[in-house]
């Protein structure tokens, strides 16, 4: 889509993560029309930009699906109701019209009304936390990692995963499958994993298939010309340990921002949107919120809970946009999928 145009829609959802794509899905089940923005070059927000080979395994009838593949079957799932993408493009500002309506603009001049606006912004702007390593600047691109976007280019190596968190743990399972060896440094014992995911690590231990080193914390790297040789590890009271590497990926999760969404006069709490959990509403009239992004009582940052606010927004949206006409509720078995 050309950038600096206008246009009038339903709805305009900030957001091509799997959740603001899931929307479109249920917006078009009841018949509304959607305009998309984000401001990644690609739709899938952190599946396509971080880790688009990483397993998910809480998706409803998958047992085990990639990131990147959730994307594709999201985007074919929409595709029957023609959403208009604008990739590439940050939402700069959110102004009211008279009458309801919305307009929102962009950093590159598009702009676009609408009756509703569904804010599936993911975590907003993200990059990663990194280790206050000393030098660890030459090592980054090169033997450095803090995503993995192919998994085959680890093959046979020996890979270091910092941290204790579900990211750290899924790659250090999945990567011991082709990686020379795999170390993981944590400094506990306690993993902050699923429990099956933390029990299939100890067991992968046990069997001298990944190496536990713990309780340790990253000290230090070694190596010349931005080519990794070792990374040090170190425990509380000053014990090292020296670990052989050819890459070092630490998972300390990300640094968010909410960017220009922090400007639009919405009632937060702790950095994040606060929302009605029955009708994902906003404090303000017209403006709902979805996802990660948002905060409730008894909130769950799980995808699929994203996806269940996806349909209640949908519905919240198709009373904003027709306000004299009552939504009669059919399941999809009985309501089928129409074009939109």
């Amino acid at each position: 889509m050309t950038s600096g145009q206008s246009h009038q829609t339903d709805v305009v959802i900030v957001g091509a993560g799997p959740v603001g794509l899931f929307a479109v899905f249920e917006c078009g089940m009841v018949r509304l029309h959607c305009h998309v923005i984000d401001v990644l070059a690609d739709a899938g927000g952190q599946c396509t930009a971080l880790y688009p080979e990483k397993p998910i395994y809480d998706i409803p009838g998958f047992p085990r699906i990639d990131a990147a593949e959730l994307i594709v079957r999201l985007k074919a799932q929409a595709a029957p109701f023609r959403p208009v993408y604008h990739l590439g493009e940050q939402v700069q500002a959110l102004e009211p019209l008279s009458g309801g309506s919305w307009q929102v603009t962009t950093a590159k001049g598009t702009v676009v009304r609408a009756k509703a606006v569904i804010i599936a912004a993911g975590v907003g702007a993200f990059g990663p936390n990194r280790p206050p390593l000393p030098g660890i600047e030459a090592y980054e691109g090169t033997s450095v990692f803090y995503y993995v976007t192919q998994r085959e280019s680890f093959r046979g190596k020996r890979i270091v995963i910092a941290g204790g968190g579900d990211t750290a743990v899924d790659w250090a399972l999945s990567l011991a499958e082709i990686a020379a060896h795999v170390s993981v440094i944590h400094r506990r014992n306690k993993f902050r994993a699923a429990p099956e995911s933390e029990a299939r690590l100890k067991e992968l231990a046990k069997a001298g298939k990944i190496e536990l080193v713990v309780p340790y914390q990253l000290h230090g790297l070694e190596g010349v010309g931005g080519k990794l040789e070792a990374v040090v590890a170190a425990t509380l009271d000053g014990g090292q340990r020296r670990v052989e590497a050819d890459a070092l990926l630490p998972f300390f999760g990300l640094s968010m921002s909410l960017g220009p969404i922090a400007e639009w006069e919405l009632a937060l709490h702790q950095n994040q949107i606060a929302v009605d959990a029955s009708t994902t509403a906003t404090s303000r009239p017209g403006i709902l919120a979805i996802g990660d992004v948002v905060t409730y009582p008894g909130k769950l940052k799980l995808i699929l809970t994203g996806f269940a606010e996806a349909a209640i927004a949908a519905r919240s949206a198709y009373a904003l946009v027709h306000p004299e006409t009552p939504l009669h509720f059919e399941y999809s078995t009985t309501s089928g999928v129409l074009s939109g």
